[in-house]
Parts: structure tokens; C-alpha cells; sequence
């Protein structure tokens, strides 16, 4: 299966482990642009506004998206926000649902302001575990309906 990643920057040195155990189990990965230059922690807004327009990042990862069997969003605790969904990561679920991409969701719906809507796109929560994102969407089909 075709999964696209979707993160908080801040999560991004989860990338090498996470698509080893993807690919390990015959999943294709594709992952957000590749900013490790730039320090993305302590940029204010507009720097990363302006980071995001000169990259196309936004476009750049909704076209994998549109190619994906499935997102995975890492929705992993950062410092005081558990189960962090960011704006970015939050739009991309979006996209996916729109284009009717299953989601797979790391932990649990954050408690936000857009719960609702979070809940409503029908994420798959995976608790952590990379192994129960099926080989294929046959089999998650199966799995939903039997």
C-alpha cells in the first residue's frame, strides 16, 4: 500500500524508524519535503508562512496525497500537546477525506477546537501500532465490514 505521512515538523526525527517498519512490511512511503536546514522550532509565523510558500509545501504534499492508498498522520505527543494535530497535518486529513483516503491516525482525536470535524473524517486509530495498517486496502475493507 501507498501511505503518505503527514506530521508536525516537530516530529520529523520519527521519520527514519517509522517508514523502516512501513517498508519492512512491503508499504511504499512517501514523506513531507525534507526541511532539516531550516530550524523550524524557532521560526516565527511568518518565517514559516514564507518557508512554506518558497517550497510549495502545502501543494507539494497534497499531490501525494492524491496518489496515497492511505495517510498516516503522527499524531504523537509533543511538549504540553498530546496527540498533536497541527494545522497542516489537520488540512491534510481534510484533503484525504475529501478524496475518500482512509486516515490511520497514530493515538487517539486530540482535544481541540475541530474534534468534531477530526472525528467526523472516521480516522483509523492505530494506537502506536504500525503493524495493524493492513497490507492493502482489500484487507481493511474486509476488516471494517466483517
Amino acid at each position: 500500500m501507498l501511505i503518505t505521512i503527514c506530521m508536525s515538523m516537530s516530529l520529523r526525527h520519527r521519520l527514519p524508524e517509522i517508514c523502516r517498519v512501513l517498508e519492512g512490511a512491503g508499504h511504499e512511503v512517501l514523506t513531507p519535503v525534507d526541511t532539516r536546514e531550516f530550524n523550524y522550532e524557532s521560526a516565527n509565523d511568518h518565517e514559516r508562512a514564507e518557508l512554506k510558500r518558497d517550497k510549495d509545501l502545502i501543494r507539494t504534499h497534497y499531490e501525494k496525497i492524491k496518489i496515497s492508498d492511505a495517510i498516516l498522520v503522527l499524531n504523537e505527543d509533543l511538549p504540553g500537546k498530546p496527540n498533536y494535530i497541527g494545522g497542516n497535518s489537520f488540512l491534510e486529513m481534510g484533503f484525504a477525506h475529501v478524496l475518500d483516503i482512509p486516515i490511520y491516525l497514530m493515538q487517539d482525536v486530540p482535544d481541540s477546537n475541530y474534534r468534531s470535524e477530526m472525528l467526523a473524517m472516521d480516522p483509523i486509530v492505530i494506537d502506536g501500532d504500525l503493524s495493524s495498517i493492513p497490507a492493502d486496502l482489500t484487507t481493511d475493507l474486509r476488516a471494517a465490514v466483517g
